[in-house]
């Protein structure tokens, strides 16, 4: 399954990412960077790029990671796999992905509670609107306000997830 043009973010959406946006103006929050996954074909570079920014994110200290992805289908393997591994290096994650009615995961885990569809259709389909179905501010200020209370959960908590 490839992405179509509702869940395509063009060049002005990335200048202008509300993800973006929202974390880099949050002063609870301090932003470390962006770190770009890729998605290879083969299942064990799957499971590999994903532990890899895992373990990348550990070294760096991070208390949170926000995961999005574009993709779906095949994609989730990879996401997926960056979820669990982030969270057993204590890292709490939070995310945003496209579902739509299909609403699950080509695979899952124990690790994906933080995730927030992304599907604005009526129908929860992909549609040939450009844009149509990608991250709003909203979406940014939901999937931040929860990677906060996750991260002072596990303050609070620690050890738990």
């Amino acid at each position: 399954m490839g992405i179509g043009p509702s869940t395509k973010e063009t060049s002005l959406h990335h200048f202008r990412d509300p993800l973006l946006d929202i974390v880099s103006a949050d002063e609870d929050l301090d932003l470390m960077g962006v770190m770009i996954v890729g998605t290879p074909d083969d299942n064990e570079d799957k499971l590999l790029v994903g532990t890899r920014a895992a373990v990348w994110a550990e070294a760096m200290r991070a208390d949170g990671a926000i995961l999005s992805t574009d993709g779906w289908g095949n994609s989730d393997v990879d996401f997926v796999n960056m979820a669990e591994q982030m969270e057993i290096r204590g890292i709490p994650v939070t995310g945003l992905k496209f579902s739509g009615t299909v609403g699950q995961f080509v695979v899952t885990n124990d690790h994906l509670d933080g995730i927030k569809d992304i599907n604005k259709s009526a129908a929860g389909v992909e549609t040939n609107m450009v844009g149509e179905n990608n991250v709003t501010e909203l979406d940014a200020r939901k999937v931040t306000a929860h990677l906060k209370l996750k991260m002072r959960l596990k303050e609070q908590h620690p050890g738990s997830r």
